[in-house]
């Protein structure tokens, strides 16, 4: 006969099996593969005001595997969203993944595929839905993280898919890229059936320390890291040219497209060669696109979608030194410049910031990513250009210019991608 104290062991058996209930998530850190940092994760919860915080955990970290895996049990039910965070030791090692080494300050170069320190600042941070059940660590998912805080609801589900779409569209990666398992680019001819996405995520992630190369202005993959991250914190966006002191998009698209050229010399798989030329193409395209500030013929980024015409900027006012005067509001204004300060084989444009979108809506400095100039020697064929990475910016001088008419417009490039369409034509005799 059953005693009654044994009858109820089922069903507290049971009770505390839904106490301990876990939801495992699991991921890579890979910037190259990163062994033995220290990673934490806490559920992503919102207060009655809706905004959303980490609701953080008293719990010892896990450390990734050799090859930058990790797997964490979070209590509780495999719905909601987690932050994972990876911090760094003295026992935290980080394989270079930079063609041809890693440099350091003030230590010999790290060779390609070797293992190198990580300073005590460097941390990673990614988001993700815990029924998916992937959260990876790379610089690109921490700029997601640093620009979906901006949010006035905090780290809301809503606020960190935008902010991952984003990244993916600043580096011109396809949708869903940065949920993908970045591949190790030092085992490339090991890897089977790495897709061209997955490499080009992994070549934007080893951007961000290949500009440490011969550039003293960073001393670490630290540095870089939380320069750009600051950038967003503070502005939303990255410096698409940059002003001298912070790294620029331009930079980090561009290394990448250096990186994927070089990385083709260091794999025998035709298959995977193939792959990383199909990822320098991408970047190299990506970077013309920034240069020329989303020109209009610019249909050659593959996996970027084309920006959303039906809300870009309205474009601001353009005018030529010596263009001609005319009354309509829809056309550019035009005056006279200082000529006695141009040069004559160059023409001095000068414009006003728009305030409104084409539709109507308020447009701020902030909205405002720069401009482009276009210029030819004729009307219908302005087949030169020129990026303004600055809003502030409402003045360019045009130089070296041939004898001929030479005409010009202008249009404007907002934060999100949208551009305006041109201005009409102001033009110049040299």
């Amino acid at each position: 006969m059953t005693s009654p104290d044994n009858a109820t062991t089922p069903q507290s058996q049971a009770s505390a099996d839904r106490a301990v209930e876990t939801v495992e998530i699991a991921g890579a850190a890979m910037k190259g593969v990163i062994q033995q940092g220290l990673v934490t994760a806490n559920r992503l919860v919102s207060d009655q005001d809706g905004y959303y915080a980490s609701q953080q955990q008293v719990a010892k970290p896990v450390l990734t595997a050799d090859d930058g895996s990790y797997v964490w049990q979070l209590r509780g039910e495999a719905d909601g969203w987690a932050l994972v965070e990876l911090t760094a030791d003295s026992n935290t090692r980080m394989i270079c993944d930079v063609v041809p080494h890693c440099e350091r300050s003030g230590a010999e170069p790290v060779a390609f595929g070797d293992a190198m320190a990580l300073d005590d600042n460097f941390s990673l941070r990614g988001a993700g839905d815990l029924r998916m059940e992937t959260v990876n660590l790379t610089p690109l998912t921490h700029l997601a993280v640093a620009l979906a805080e901006r949010n006035k609801n905090g780290l809301s589900p809503e606020a960190l898919s935008g902010a991952y779409e984003k990244v993916e569209n600043w580096f011109s990666l396809a949708a869903g890229s940065l949920h993908l398992n970045p591949p190790d680019l030092t085992r490339l001819d090991e890897l089977k059936g790495v897709s061209a996405d997955a490499l080009q995520v992994a070549v934007a992630n080893a951007a961000f320390l290949a500009l440490v190369n011969n550039n003293a202005q960073w001393n670490n993959i630290s540095d870089v890291v939380n320069n750009v991250a600051t950038q967003i914190a503070k502005t939303g966006q990255i410096s698409l040219m940059g002003d001298g002191e912070n790294v620029a998009l331009a930079d980090l698209v561009s290394a990448a497209a250096v990186q994927a050229s070089e990385l083709q010399t260091k794999v025998d798989s035709s298959v995977i060669s193939q792959r990383l030329v199909v990822t320098e193409y991408r970047n190299v395209q990506r970077f013309k696109t920034i240069a020329d500030v989303y020109s209009e013929d610019d249909t050659g980024v593959a996996d970027t979608e084309e920006p959303d015409t039906s809300d870009d900027n309205s474009t601001g006012d353009i005018v030529a030194d010596n263009g001609t005067d005319n009354e309509t509001s829809e056309r550019p204004a035009t005056k006279p410049g200082p000529k006695d300060t141009v040069p004559v084989n160059a023409a001095l444009l000068s414009w006003t910031a728009p305030l409104t979108r084409e539709n109507g809506d308020s447009l701020t400095m902030g909205d405002i990513a720069g401009f482009e100039v276009v210029y030819g020697t004729s009307e219908e064929n302005l087949d030169q250009s020129l990026a303004i990475g600055d809003a502030s910016i409402d003045e360019l001088l045009v130089d070296e210019l041939t004898e001929g008419t030479w005409y010009f417009a202008i249009r404007t490039l907002d934060t999100d991608g949208n551009r305006s369409r041109l201005s009409e034509v102001v033009y110049k005799q040299i």
